[in-house]
């Protein structure tokens, strides 16, 4: 049989996916106010489109849109973060537990992109390098086969992707200290020790939200 094509994305699609997943993860973005004719020229879409992609994003609290000046970018308050991770770590530590139950615990496929997050070492490649951190966790949430559970997880993805980022800036030994930290929860997952895999999160998401509330 011959190989289907994937549908092409609509428009607005296109500037939803741009918008969360590019902008929207860009700490230099933080309190400014997105531009609907830049985005609709990027993405190669007309405004109506952009506009409808913004109205979604509004609908989840990640822009804010103010009459007369157009979509805004809160920047990630010591609150936001606080409970971002907070969140991440019941969901991850859920996953932990569920596939370690199981014996599905995707710890191959981690030590895959943490090899690669070992490669992502200078300056220049910290939105790849945290870019793999986020897909090195959502490989375990979604190793746990709940699909509302993966679906809460991915949509924290563009404020994951931002703090994440934030970490890194903050601190020039944070590369290293990732992957030590996932080479914990990895070793923690292929040795069956559950509290030792938690553990290894807990004191992952403790040492970034440290480093992410670290003022400038």
């Amino acid at each position: 049989m011959p190989a289907t094509s994937k549908p092409a994305l609509s428009g607005r699609a296109k500037a939803y996916d741009y918008l969360k997943n590019t902008v929207l993860a860009d700490p230099d973005a933080e309190g400014g106010f997105i531009s609907e004719q830049e985005i609709a020229e990027r993405v190669g879409v007309s405004r109506t489109p952009v506009r409808e992609a913004l109205l979604q994003l509004a609908a989840e609290e990640l822009v804010q849109l103010v009459p007369n000046r157009g979509a805004y970018i809160a920047p990630l308050t010591g609150r936001d973060l606080r409970d971002l991770v907070e969140l991440r770590g019941l969901l991850e530590r859920f996953a932990a537990e569920r596939v370690m139950a199981t014996g599905t615990a995707p710890w191959r496929a981690m030590l895959d992109v943490l090899q690669q997050q070992e490669r992502c070492d200078d300056p220049a490649s910290a939105k790849e390098f945290i870019e793999l951190d986020a897909h090195f966790h959502t490989l375990l949430v979604e190793a746990a086969g709940n699909a509302m559970l993966s679906r809460t997880y991915t949509a924290l993805r563009a404020r994951q992707v931002r703090a994440g980022l934030v970490a890194l800036r903050r601190s020039g030994t944070r590369h290293a200290e990732v992957i030590r930290e996932h080479e914990a929860i990895v070793a923690a997952l292929a040795n069956g020790e559950v509290e030792a895999a938690l553990a290894a999160i807990d004191d992952h998401h403790a040492q970034t939200l440290k480093h992410q509330l670290t003022t400038t």
